[in-house]
């Protein structure tokens, strides 16, 4: 599984990072911009990611307009695999919750991250082996 971690915060990217490692390659950005960047580059490859994770709480393009933007590069490049997005917030307000989801997010992981919790649900989406 490939996968693109994308936070402002240097610990959570850390952590994602070592949680995600052991089931395939893990880059990380620390902002949108940069998570659009990377995306664009995985799709021209035609190596899209398995699993974006993105904060939504982000300074300049926050986590909700990036994955707006990532679905809107995937219908530029015309591929027919779409990466999985969880969104990652300590916001665990409806709102939010449901604008990710209807913005095409798979999962939505509440901070302060449970390890044990963000693993079950990578194997309930069949992201990794259960």
């Amino acid at each position: 599984m490939r996968s693109l971690v994308v936070d402002d915060d240097q610990i959570c990217r850390t952590v994602l990072q070592h949680v995600l490692t052991p089931f395939g390659p893990v880059t990380y950005a620390v902002d949108g911009l940069g998570a659009l960047a990377e995306v664009a580059r995985s799709l021209a490859q035609d190596q899209p990611y398995d699993l974006i994770t993105l904060d939504i709480m982000m300074p300049e393009l926050d986590g909700q307009q990036t994955l707006k933007a990532i679905r809107r590069l995937e219908d530029l490049f015309g591929g027919d695999r779409r990466s999985s997005v969880a969104m990652t917030s300590a916001l665990d307000d409806k709102k939010n919750v449901m604008t990710a989801f209807r913005e095409q997010a798979e999962l939505y992981f509440v901070k302060p991250l449970r390890l044990e919790q963000v693993l079950a649900d990578l194997r309930k989406a069949k992201l990794i082996p259960a």
